[in-house]
C-alpha cells in the first residue's frame, strides 16, 4: 500500500510541474506574438509617415 501511495503522489507531482509549464509556454508564446504584432504595426506607422 505505501509504495501505490508514493507512485500517486509522484504522478501527482508530476502532472502539476508538467500543467504549470505548458501553462508557462503558452504565456510566452502569446507574449511573443503580441510583441511581434506590434513590432510590425510600429514599422508599418514609420513607413506611413515617411511616404507623406
Amino acid at each position: 500500500m505505501d509504495s501505490s501511495w508514493l507512485g500517486m503522489s509522484v504522478g501527482t507531482f508530476v502532472l502539476v510541474v508538467a500543467t504549470l509549464g505548458v501553462a508557462a509556454h503558452y504565456r510566452r508564446e502569446r507574449r511573443r506574438a503580441d510583441l511581434l504584432r506590434n513590432l510590425d504595426h510600429h514599422e508599418w506607422l514609420q513607413w506611413q509617415r515617411s511616404r507623406r
